[in-house]
């Protein structure tokens, strides 16, 4: 079996450029690049079923010369999935415009925190020094070591 080389290049740049646009902080380029993969990976599906043959139909021909219906219905499928979900992230895309003017995503504060407190190599607040459990030491209601 030879495999198409256009197709599979053709699918590596797709799958290339949806990468990268994933990692945009635009809600509609995420989108785009989401799009993208979805039809980056059901042209690879394409490729790895290999040559085109006659219909999958039994008893209209020569067995062997028949195509492997599984990749078609995994595209099938990829494609019903892809739908779902750039319906649900286009949702998120209008709400946020509709929200802020604008379909960026803004950095999380907590998530700051934690970046901020691992490059400055301290604990963080949530974690209370005051007792160790590990050798037993529960604190009592009133905070105080049993």
């Amino acid at each position: 079996m030879t495999a198409n080389t256009t197709l599979i290049l053709t699918a590596a740049a797709t799958i290339g450029c949806a990468v990268y646009l994933l990692l945009e902080r635009s809600l509609a380029r995420v989108l785009v690049g989401l799009v993208m993969l979805g039809n980056g990976v059901n042209i690879l599906f394409l490729v790895a079923s290999g040559p085109a043959g006659r219909a999958p139909i039994l008893g209209s021909g020569d067995a062997g010369r028949m195509s492997d219906p599984l990749p078609q219905a995994l595209v099938l499928t990829a494609i019903v999935i892809s739908l779902g979900t750039t319906a649900f992230l286009l949702a998120m895309a209008y709400r946020s415009w509709q929200l802020t003017g604008h379909d960026d995503v803004q950095d999380d504060v907590e998530d700051a925190a934690i970046r901020r407190l691992a490059a400055e190599d301290e604990a963080s607040d949530t974690f209370d020094l005051t007792h160790d459990t590990r050798a037993g030491d529960m604190p009592d209601e009133e905070g105080k070591s049993a």
